[in-house]
């Protein structure tokens, strides 16, 4: 298989750039324009070709892409332009850009330039600065010859960072970037117009619902000092907080305020107007996006844009401006966008969920054989739990007592501690006294003993790897962690290392509290959230192979945190169910003993196999 290093130059302007546009709005935009491309086919020089669309195409299908891997820095972009303007399909997709997020951490700079230094194989040059405004015919020869040269060096640093990277990169890695970079260079997923117009219409009807509910003006409202006076003038103190920009009190205004949050319960029903009334009107996330997958449909499909490597546990996260990750699940019309996005004809939708994933990994990294056990079995945890909490026997637990027993599974598991346990309660709806709440954390951790000593032993690995010394610990010493150079690691089961770069200690009232340097800061880290963090990093990796055994046969739309949407033909829907659920049962050779189990919908559009 020969490697093809590529990259694409093209027109550009104050208004019309990928820093205004949306990669899929840029490429598909009619002012869109080829300047040239540099092309490298395995170690040989890389060439520069300029030339018309028509020229460019003749040019490019010149090359065996079939039988080859295109590398490119920022793939999404390349291979795009490669796939729906010339219909170019590769065998495999590379991406520098994705394979530094991995290696370095998604905190460091992914740039082609700060990656060039970094490594040290050169500089990337600043003539694509020039090119503003200029249309191919508007270059001078000498300017597009000094053009190309900026281009071939692009592809030359792409190319030595791909040889120098990848020396230590999993294969199974690479093969998750391929099939990530294909949900979004390979659309197939389309979207219903009438329904986003629908619910366009509604949001915004239900945002003037909420204003005149309320009283007041649009303008009272969104302004931060009159809406405070409001407040004040129904009793209630306004909340501030210290601004982290200036350093000054400012209002507490924001949908994550806790304090602004609060006020949704108070006494005053005037008040609770005011707040909600407030955050629906101030929030244009639902609507700008239902703007955005309109403006999508006139152009074609729904490429999805899914970044490789988004978070510190190498979970996957949205991109390109939509955000597919958190499309609302809830509410009237909270499924509108979810239903709005449907499979072609002849093709239907499946949505595969791994259930209580996380949970499962963190009873068998733990060695929690009887909750393992239970997870085998089929039984129903959240109700055992429950019948604990309660002590009733489990025939007994109401709706309301599962509920909890559910809470407390999937939230208590990472040490959390009673006050933030009876909030997360209170998201929910279900409010419960401080006292309660820290009897029902104790219960849970006086029943799994053993997920608390993960926690334990987790802050212990801290210690070791502030010391500079290595440790391991879970099933089979599973959990690796080594230190070297002022960065502390933990190996994942794909051969890569999740990092906390330069982790330190300050001697507290409780023992030493640690903390690792991110690009906003320094973060806190802790036993309990380690585990957290290593549970999701291992479900991450099984997911990912999970994955790459159903993309063999059916193709894999987009992914949402723990679930896989998958298109397949209507023809063989019942065989490709079942084999979806085979793949996402499967357990990984190195996690012998963790029961894995899922769940599927199936639909035309994507909320409909989603309920």
């Amino acid at each position: 298989m020969d490697l093809i290093t590529l990259d694409f130059e093209t027109y550009y302007d104050k208004s019309y750039s990928l820093r205004k546009l949306t990669t899929e709005a840029y490429i598909r935009d009619p002012r869109f324009e080829i300047v040239g491309v540099g092309i490298k086919v395995n170690d040989g020089d890389t060439e520069w070709a300029s030339g018309t669309k028509e020229e460019l195409h003749d040019y490019l299908h010149t090359f065996d892409w079939e039988n080859s891997m295109v590398l490119a820095h920022n793939t999404m972009f390349d291979g795009a332009i490669l796939s729906w303007l010339f219909n170019i399909r590769p065998r495999v997709w590379a991406d520098t850009l994705c394979m530094a997020r991995a290696l370095h951490g998604v905190e460091v700079g992914g740039s082609l330039a700060v990656l060039a230094d970094r490594y040290n194989v050169g500089k990337k040059g600043t003539e694509v600065l020039d090119a503003l405004g200029l249309r191919r015919l508007d270059f001078s020869d000498e300017q597009l010859s000094d053009y190309g040269d900026y281009c071939i060096n692009d592809v030359e640093l792409t190319y030595m960072l791909f040889t120098l990277m990848g020396k230590r990169f999993p294969k199974i890695e690479m093969r998750i970037i391929d099939m990530t970079l294909r949900m979004f260079i390979d659309p197939i997923l389309e979207l219903n117009t009438d329904l986003l117009h629908e619910h366009l219409a509604a949001t915004k009807q239900a945002k003037q619902d909420l204003i005149t509910s309320s009283g007041v003006e649009k303008g009272d409202l969104m302004s931060n000092p009159k809406f405070a006076k409001l407040l004040e003038a129904e009793g209630v103190a306004p909340p501030m907080k210290k601004s982290l920009t200036t350093g000054k009190e400012t209002y507490a205004f924001a949908k994550s305020d806790e304090a602004f949050k609060a006020l949704l319960d108070h006494d005053n029903p005037k008040v609770v107007a005011l707040v909600t009334a407030r955050l629906g009107t101030k929030s244009t996330l639902e609507e700008s996006r239902t703007e955005r997958f309109i403006d999508i449909a006139k152009r074609g499909t729904l490429p999805v844009p899914v970044k490789y490597y988004a978070a510190h546990t190498g979970r996957w996260g949205g991109d390109d401006k939509i955000n597919i990750q958190n499309l609302p699940s809830r509410g009237v019309n909270g499924k509108k966008l979810k239903s709005s996005i449907v499979a072609p004809d002849g093709y239907m939708i499946v949505d595969c969920d791994s259930s209580q994933i996380e949970a499962r990994v963190l009873a068998w990294l733990a060695e929690q054989d009887d909750l393992v056990q239970a997870f085998a079995n089929k039984e129903d945890v959240y109700i055992k739990m429950a019948a604990r909490i309660y002590d009733v026997p489990e025939s007994e637990v109401t709706k309301e007592q599962r509920f909890v027993g559910k809470t407390t599974i999937l939230g208590a598991g990472y040490g959390m501690g009673a006050v933030r346990f009876a909030e997360q309660l209170k998201t929910f709806g279900t409010t419960i006294a401080p006292a309660e709440a820290k009897r029902v954390v104790q219960i849970y951790r006086d029943a799994n003993w053993k997920i608390a000593q993960l926690w334990r032993s987790s802050q212990h690995m801290l210690v070791s790897m502030s010391r500079g010394d290595d440790f391991s610990y879970g099933v089979n010493d599973m959990v690796r962690c080594k230190s070297r150079n002022g960065t502390a690691g933990i190996r994942l089961p794909s051969g890569l290392w999740m990092k906390y770069t330069d982790l330190q200690f300050v001697q507290g009232e409780r023992g030493p509290e640690f903390s690792y340097l991110t690009r906003n800061g320094r973060t806190r880290i802790y036993g309990g959230k380690v585990v957290e963090n290593i549970c999701q990093a291992v479900a991450r990796c099984i997911i990912g192979e999970q994955m790459l055994a159903i993309a063999k046969r059916y193709k894999i739309a987009l992914t949402v945190h723990d679930s896989v949407v998958c298109c397949v033909p209507e023809s063989e829907l019942d065989e490709a169910r079942q084999y979806i659920e085979a793949c996402m049962s499967t357990t990984p050779e190195w996690a012998k003993g963790l029961p894995i189990t899922c769940e599927s919908g199936i639909g035309k559009s994507y909320g409909e196999a989603a309920e």
